[in-house]
């Protein structure tokens, strides 16, 4: 082998080297740790995890399907989106956000009992902490919400006003939770808390229509 040869192998050597390097670099950068615990974070859990949230980005895809489809189509879009919430939960029964999903798509078929069993599931302590305090703040918003689609009972309307209160001491800026709040206040009678929650709310969103109806009926 000549010297020009060797150079050139020498060179090839230094180059596989010094990518190599910048690769197990890279990995240790992104994984947080080095090799060995990149490799166990690849084990069965986390391909669970990965599992459940493709289920749960597919019942996300097809929820907003159901609400842009005809009515014929939109409650068997919403039936499989509500399958792949659950496919989801039974891969990761603690994300939050897959009992979410599961409870509006059952909401979308008109299971308002099912539904509020899934977002109770969803806010329960073992399964909240997954969300963060907004996410939280907009699943009691929404439980609020269900609860009061049916008759509006003082029990419901009470019910309603806890999770609202607790939206609003989650995010203070949940124009939709402050809005709904102020109606259950209106209802019951307590007009100056009422008032108060339809100015908070256009306070975070100026253009609330239902905030300015409020203080319109309360004027």
């Amino acid at each position: 082998m000549d010297m020009a040869d060797k150079s050139a192998m020498q060179m090839d050597i230094a180059l596989q080297v010094v990518v190599l390097g910048v690769a197990l670099g890279l990995m240790w950068v992104l994984w947080g740790g080095g090799v060995p615990r990149a490799l166990a974070r690849m084990t069965g859990p986390s391909r669970t995890k990965i599992e459940s949230r493709a289920h749960f980005v597919k019942g996300a895809q097809l929820l907003a399907r159901s609400r842009s489809a005809k009515p014929s189509l939109s409650e068997s879009l919403a039936g499989e989106a509500a399958d792949e919430a659950e496919r989801a939960i039974a891969l990761n029964s603690t994300d939050a956000a897959c009992h979410i999903l599961k409870g509006l798509a059952l909401e979308r078929q008109g299971h308002m009992v099912a539904a509020l069993n899934s977002l109770d599931t969803a806010l329960s302590p073992r399964v909240v902490k997954s969300l963060a305090k907004t996410e939280q703040s907009d699943a009691l918003f929404k439980r609020a919400e269900i609860r009061l689609g049916g008759d509006a009972k003082k029990r419901h309307v009470d019910a309603a006003i806890a999770d609202l209160e607790a939206a609003v001491a989650l995010n203070e800026k949940n124009e939709k939770a402050l809005c709904l709040l102020g109606t259950c206040y209106e209802k019951k009678g307590m007009n100056v808390e009422a008032r108060r929650a339809f100015q908070e709310a256009l306070k975070a969103e100026p253009q609330l229509i239902e905030a300015k109806a409020g203080l319109e009926r309360l004027s």
